[in-house]
Formats: C-alpha cells, sequence, structure tokens
C-alpha cells in the first residue's frame, strides 16, 4: 500500500467499523448515522485532495503546447477539465475547480529542475490531512491569489495560516461568510471599490406570468439594509404573535412559512408607505446597526459592518447611512451607556442587546441576524438567579434556544466585553469529550 494512500485506508476502515453489524443506511443506529456521516465526510475531503493532485497531472500532460501528445485529446476530449468531468459525471466548472486547486498546491520546481515547496503549503497540508474539502481549499485559494498584490509575503503567509485553521469544520457557507470578512481586513482599501461595483448593479424588475407577480431585486449591502431589517423585523413580530397565540392549532392559527411571511412583509410595508393602510405595521427590532471603530470613522480609513450581512461596507458608505434615519451607528472604543446591570433589571437594555449584537453577531449558534434574536440570560434570572449582566446573556434564535435547553447544551463566555468569545459545549451523548464549539461573530474574525 502506497504510504501516501494511508489516510484514505484509514479513514476506510473508520467507515467499516461505523458500518459493522449493519446492512444498509437506513438500519444504522443514531450513534452509527453520526459515526458514519463523519467518517464519509473524512473519506470524500481525503479524496478531494487525491483527485486534485491527480486533476493536476491530467492538466500538465493536456498543456497546450504538447499538441496532438496532449493527454486529454488522446482519450478524445478537448482538454482535462472535459476529461475529468466525464469520468467523475461532474460539471467541467467542478473538474477546472479541482485542477486549480491542484496546481496551486503541488510542489514546483525552479528554471534548473530544482523542487520548491507548493504556492499554498498550508492548504496542502490541511487538503492531503484530509482537513479542507476542495472547494474550501478553492476558496481559500481564490482569496489569497486576489490580496497577493496587496499585502506583504509574511501577511500572505499568515492570513493563510489563519484561514486554514479557521475553516477546519466549518460548512463552505460558513467559510465564504469568513473570507468576506478576512478580504476586507486584509484588503480594507479594497471594499469601496467593490461595493461600488455592487452597486452599479443594482436592479428591480417587475413582470407578471402565469397570473402572477415576479420581483427580482439586487442591492447593495447599503441599499438594501433596511429593507432587509424591515422585512425580518415583520417576520419576527409575527412570530412572535404566533407563539402568544391562545390556540396555536385553531383553525384560524398563522400557518405561514416564512417565504410568505417575507411577502407579506413587502406588501404591507408598501401599502402602508402609500397611505393605503393607516397603522402601521409592526415591525420589531427593525433597526439598522451599523458598525465601525473609532480611529477608522475619524480618519476615514478601513470600513465598517452592518448587522445581519456578510458583507463589510466601505468608510463612506458608513458616513452616509449614520446620517439616515433608523440607523444606529455604534462607534465601538467610544464612551456608551452602562452596559451590566446586576440583578437590577430582568430584561436586558438596548445598549446591552447593542453590544450582545456585536460580540454574537446575530443568533450566537446558528447565525441569523439579530432582528431575528432575543437576549437570553444563560444562568435563568428565576432559576438561577443568574445577573443581566453581558457576560451572562447571549442572543439566540428561537429555535436553536430550545434546542440549548431541550438537548443538553451548555454554553459559556469567557469574559464580559464585546470582545469576548462565546463557547457551546455539546452533551455526551454528542461529544464523549465535550469539546467545546466556538460561536457568535468570532468564528468569521481573522484578528478573533
Amino acid at each position: 500500500m502506497s504510504e501516501h494512500l494511508a489516510p484514505l485506508h484509514e479513514a476506510i476502515e473508520h467507515l467499516d467499523a461505523a458500518w459493522c453489524g449493519a446492512q444498509d443506511g437506513a438500519s444504522l443506529t443514531r450513534k452509527q448515522l453520526i459515526d458514519a456521516n463523519d467518517a464519509l465526510a473524512a473519506v470524500q475531503r481525503l479524496i478531494d485532495g487525491l483527485h486534485a493532485e491527480v486533476a493536476a497531472g491530467i492538466a500538465h500532460e493536456s498543456r497546450p503546447a504538447l499538441g496532438p501528445e496532449s493527454l486529454a485529446k488522446q482519450q478524445g476530449f478537448r482538454n482535462a477539465a472535459r476529461l475529468i468531468a466525464t469520468a467523475s459525471g461532474g460539471s467541467t466548472a467542478d473538474a477546472s475547480k479541482l485542477v486549480k486547486v491542484g496546481e496551486a498546491t503541488a510542489p514546483r520546481t525552479d528554471l534548473v529542475g530544482a523542487r520548491l515547496p507548493s504556492k499554498h503549503p498550508e492548504v496542502r497540508r490541511a487538503l492531503s490531512a484530509g482537513r479542507l474539502s476542495a472547494s474550501t481549499a478553492a476558496a481559500i485559494i481564490a482569496l489569497l491569489d486576489r490580496v497577493c498584490l496587496k499585502i506583504t509575503p509574511e501577511q500572505l503567509t499568515e492570513a493563510e495560516v489563519l484561514l486554514t485553521e479557521k475553516a477546519v469544520g466549518m460548512s463552505l457557507d460558513d467559510v465564504r461568510k469568513l473570507l468576506t470578512h478576512a478580504e476586507a481586513w486584509l484588503d480594507p482599501d479594497g471594499v469601496a471599490p467593490r461595493e461600488e461595483e455592487i452597486r452599479a448593479r443594482r436592479s428591480v424588475s417587475m413582470f407578471e406570468r402565469d397570473g402572477a407577480l415576479h420581483l427580482n431585486a439586487v442591492f447593495d449591502i447599503e441599499s438594501g439594509a433596511p429593507i432587509r431589517a424591515a422585512v425580518n423585523g415583520y417576520v419576527s413580530a409575527q412570530f412572535a404573535a404566533r407563539k402568544e397565540a391562545v390556540d396555536p392549532d385553531a383553525g384560524d392559527a398563522d400557518h405561514r412559512s416564512v417565504a410568505q411571511l417575507q411577502a407579506d412583509a413587502l406588501t404591507s410595508i408598501c401599502a402602508h408607505s402609500i397611505g393605503c393602510d393607516n397603522n402601521a405595521p409592526a415591525l420589531s427590532g427593525a433597526t439598522v446597526i451599523v458598525r465601525v471603530d473609532a480611529a477608522d470613522l475619524i480618519e476615514g480609513t478601513g470600513y465598517g459592518t452592518v448587522d445581519g450581512a456578510d458583507q463589510p461596507i466601505s468608510i463612506g458608505a458608513v458616513r452616509r447611512m449614520a446620517a439616515s434615519g433608523g440607523v444606529i451607528p455604534c462607534v465601538l472604543g467610544a464612551g456608551s451607556e452602562i452596559l451590566d446591570w446586576g440583578r437590577e433589571r430582568r430584561f436586558f437594555s438596548r445598549a446591552q442587546r447593542l453590544a450582545l449584537a456585536e460580540r454574537d453577531g446575530g443568533c450566537a449558534m446558528c447565525g441569523l441576524p439579530p432582528e431575528m434574536t432575543r437576549a437570553h440570560h444563560i444562568e435563568w434570572w428565576k432559576r438561577d438567579a443568574g445577573p443581566t449582566d453581558l457576560s451572562n446573556g447571549i442572543l439566540l434564535c428561537e429555535t436553536c434556544h430550545h434546542r440549548i435547553h431541550d438537548n443538553g447544551w451548555e454554553i459559556q463566555v469567557d469574559g464580559a466585553s464585546t470582545k469576548s468569545r462565546v463557547w457551546f459545549i455539546p452533551p455526551p451523548y454528542v461529544d464523549q469529550s465535550r469539546t467545546p464549539r466556538l460561536g457568535g461573530l468570532a468564528r468569521y474574525t481573522l484578528a478573533a
């Protein structure tokens, strides 16, 4: 057996052990399902890494300079991506991604044939060890290539190490959010140009088809923030009303889906704005919060963020939004209200909610935006006599709140500031070692 394939064989052995005694997936126990899922994921990541290496080799042997001696052409394909996609049953786009990952992580040679390390050695190590998928590796490599000429080689190396470490154990969606924050951190001067490019593409189109009005819309973060906040605020208010209903199973109970509630929110807000409805729609929590460092705001450098949005915004956009109604500029580092109230009050103040939103970024567990969360006591107010302090507060959506209490999860906060970290400790049946899992905004912040 090749030593290079040893990790894959080990992962397959783990899969075989997880599957022991079961005829098929339907007959697996709950523990076996989790173990088999973890083993399959590990196998898939290792296969990704090996396939990327092979894809890079095929691409090298199919380079245009070889002409009719190209490996792909000899096999009857136009290029390497077509050959790989046909064999895997995937798309040429996915095959091209494998090629790029393989080429970016493969060892190199200089002009005299001496062996050089790969362009992205940390990504290569994580990929070979099965800690990263090819898609995650491709996303990290794409970001590093975009910023490589804007930062020093030392900063690029540091960024690769940090991003690779942070991305392990993340879904691709969470990795994309991490990289969005990382790009603004690494290249703050690039935020405004990207913002203007997106703003130039903003559009709304409306047309009728099959008896319905269809809307397609694209907004930059600055323009879309009030829309998102208003719609989410309406949805949150409707869910709160549904929860407080006397009989949730009554014939007139509200069973609308989230998508239907969002559509009704837009209708209600527009109807009110043109005077057709004298009663303002319920927009509980519909406030746009823009966050920025005081030094950046004064000097006109850096960037800001909008609660609920992944994409950072430029300082110019921060200043414009801070001058608008319904927008709260949260300048970090400046003086503010008292954020710790001990046992003097039961409910978290508005200032405390803003501070929790800065620390948690929304639901600290699943990432829903702040306007769709509530501030909860970690140590309960009544049962545990828990204080109404930042160190005892956390933002959670209703689903995660129930998940934590019903399924035995625990929460720890390592301080009382907006830069503290939130940790979720799984119950023993989920993880026998009960290894804490990082939550809140720190998951997506390189400097955290």
